[in-house]
């Protein structure tokens, strides 16, 4: 097995040891084509893309190699893939038959050795633990997803599940499309606006009239910090995808592209 790539990003979850929390990147499989790593190997071969997507015109057996080597990384943990739809879905892993793909864009679990997973491509992954690794989640945060409320529904579904107050609840915000590159239009701003005025904030007029430069992460923060969580339980943030594109996919870069992963899950006890 190939040592596991560096650009992948560890989610450390202070006072909660049970949880683990992974980003992945471009970086690590044997996809190719605008699937691929970015640059060549010393001899000039190009390096394999880890594109985790089944959906996006990837060879289907580059897609079945990389999952198979995430999980060899990953070990005993068994990974759920959704069916992602921009929509605000929260699917109940402790339900799931471990062979279906649910439809959903966010997933909850209080099983151990079950990553919640989402795929994303500009979109912001974001990945909760509930105190003691109760329970885990995961969601796919698009602007439609965020805006319809997705992080606000998996937060009450993981708190459902572990019995616990939001105010208790850890977040960690993945590598996503940044507040320089993420260029919308006067509806999506109003979206949240017309929800939070604090949301005026995180939107800067752009160059052309009429359009507006997004902070996608702020949105989050804002949208997390009105369902009752605490601001200083909430990490990451600020990784751009569109602007390394040495290390992740960005579909507003690209357009056509791979997709990387957040992943969340708990551990099992230690003997």
């Amino acid at each position: 097995m190939t040592p596991r790539p560096d650009s992948w990003i560890d989610a450390p979850w202070p006072g909660n040891p049970r949880v683990r929390g992974l980003f992945t990147s471009r970086q690590g499989g044997v996809s190719a084509g605008p699937y691929a790593g970015a640059g060549t190997t010393p001899v000039g071969e190009s390096i394999g893309g880890m594109n985790l997507g089944t959906h996006v015109g990837d060879a289907p057996q580059a897609v079945a190699s990389n999952r198979a080597c995430l999980a060899a990384w990953l070990g005993d943990v068994r990974v759920a893939y959704l069916d992602q739809v921009h929509g605000t879905e929260v699917a109940d892993l402790d339900r799931w038959d471990g062979a279906s793909t649910p439809q959903a864009d966010a997933a909850v679990t209080t099983t151990p050795g079950l990553a919640a997973c989402v795929l994303v491509a500009d979109c912001l992954p974001v990945l909760f633990a509930a105190p003691d690794g109760r329970a885990v989640g995961a969601a796919h945060a698009g602007w439609r997803g965020l805006a319809g409320g997705v992080l606000d529904r998996t937060l009450q579904a993981l708190c459902r599940k572990a019995d616990c107050k939001p105010a208790e609840v850890q977040a960690w915000l993945g590598p996503a499309i940044g507040p320089r590159a993420f260029e919308v239009g006067g509806e999506v701003r109003s979206a949240f606006v017309q929800q939070d005025a604090q949301a005026s904030g995180a939107f800067v007029a752009a160059a052309q009239p009429g359009k507006w430069l997004a902070d996608l992460f702020q949105l989050a923060r804002l949208r997390l910090q009105a369902a009752g969580m605490v601001d200083s339980q909430v990490q990451g943030g600020g990784v751009c995808t569109v602007s390394n594109p040495a290390q992740y996919f960005a579909y507003r870069r690209d357009r056509v592209t791979g997709r990387q992963a957040g992943l969340v899950w708990i551990a099992a006890r230690s003997a």
